[in-house]
């Protein structure tokens, strides 16, 4: 079958390589299932990847295939699978409870301790971007066929759900919190998301990004569902709290590490800011008012919490978010998919459009792998 796949380390490295074709026996106590690949998403990880940034291969292998953004069709199940059959739609999470740590141990490897951490696609596991995969039956998430055209969506939407969550269970400190305000800093994939995410919650969300917003999609999507957008060139965010007051919540999806100094200095009394950016750069920020911000959210009993990965609990809120944001605004997921390559042969131009987003006008890029 093919695959694309990169040598960790190589920089530009990414080819299509021909590997056999997985069997449900790979997968022990015949709780295998394979899945035929119908959309693979591409986001900056897989870029970075890509760049040699990071990136680990299996054991005992010198290549890693890429893609961790994933939904596709149960094909054969294993003897002891229950609640699985073929011609399912399912997405399979991507942390494995492969490590040494208490975490892992429990079934909370989204906060395993360990260095070495499995993560399809990504760390030490075979990736998504293939046209079949077998995994335990445990790990995959099914899909109601209803939502099953932007299902793919639903790993970066199970990290906001496990970020929004955190901040409910960190907000069980106040008898009371009734947040009515929230900031979403970045209109990328992830910051659309989180805009709508907040919005089926009720938030009044003000979503900043760096274009203008006259005929950008990503202001034209906030707005669509009752959000604001400002351009972060014509209203900064610190500045942004003359206009709309401090916020009981900031999300922040930039990827650039200074703005989160300034988010910091948004916040309300007992707000919380989720930080979901993985920065992998040397960037240093000069001119922060430590002492300030320092005081504030310790006079303030303010909050910062990070989200990355998530578990299956997660992932099935999402299900249930993606199927809400389906009900309550038909059709706008799908205007986040905006770029759809056929076939895993033309991976180059994935990631030539990772790597100029900007001048595709790209929101969500993913393989088409095959039609459903």
């Amino acid at each position: 079958m093919k695959a694309v796949a990169i040598t960790p380390g190589e920089k530009g490295s990414a080819k299509l390589v021909e590997i056999d074709k997985p069997k449900i026996s790979d997968i022990n106590d015949g709780n295998g299932v394979l899945v035929e690949v119908l959309k693979a998403g591409a986001c900056g990880t897989d870029r970075e990847i890509n760049n040699a940034e990071y990136g680990t291969a299996p054991e005992g292998e010198d290549f890693l295939i890429l893609g961790h953004e994933n939904f596709g069709r149960v094909v054969e199940v294993g003897e002891n699978v229950r609640d699985l059959e073929k011609g399912d739609h399912v997405v399979a999470t991507v942390r494995r409870p492969c490590g040494d740590s208490i975490y892992d141990t429990i079934g909370q490897q989204d906060f395993t301790t360990d260095s070495e951490y499995y993560e399809r696609g990504i760390s030490r596991i075979h990736g998504y971007w293939a046209e079949f995969y077998t995994e335990n039956a445990d790990f995959l998430i099914k899909v109601p066929k209803k939502i099953a055209d932007v299902a793919v969506l639903l790993e970066p939407i199970s990290i906001i759900k496990k970020g929004l969550k955190q901040a409910e269970d960190i907000q069980r400190r106040l008898d009371i919190w009734h947040p009515k305000t929230a900031a979403v800093l970045g209109t990328g994939n992830v910051g659309l998301l989180t805009v709508m995410a907040l919005r089926l919650r009720g938030f009044e969300v003000h979503g900043f990004g760096l274009q203008e917003p006259e005929g950008y999609l990503h202001a034209e999507l906030c707005q669509a569902i009752g959000a604001t957008y400002d351009a972060t060139r014509e209203l900064s965010v610190t500045d942004s709290v003359k206009k709309y007051g401090e916020y009981d919540l900031v999300f922040e999806a930039t990827g650039y590490s200074p703005i989160v100094f300034d988010a910091m200095q948004t916040l309300k009394e007992n707000g919380i800011l989720i930080l979901s950016s993985v920065t992998g750069g040397k960037r240093t920020t000069d001119g922060v008012p430590s002492d300030l911000i320092n005081q504030e959210f310790v006079l303030g009993n303010r909050v910062m919490v990070g989200t990355v990965n998530a578990n299956r609990e997660h992932f099935e809120m999402g299900v249930k978010s993606i199927a809400h944001a389906e009900a309550m605004y038909p059709g706008w997921l799908s205007r986040m998919m905006t770029h759809k390559v056929e076939g895993l042969e033309n991976f180059e131009k994935v990631f030539d459009i990772l790597e100029n987003g900007g001048e595709y006008g790209a929101i969500k890029t993913y393989f088409e792998v095959k039609k459903s």
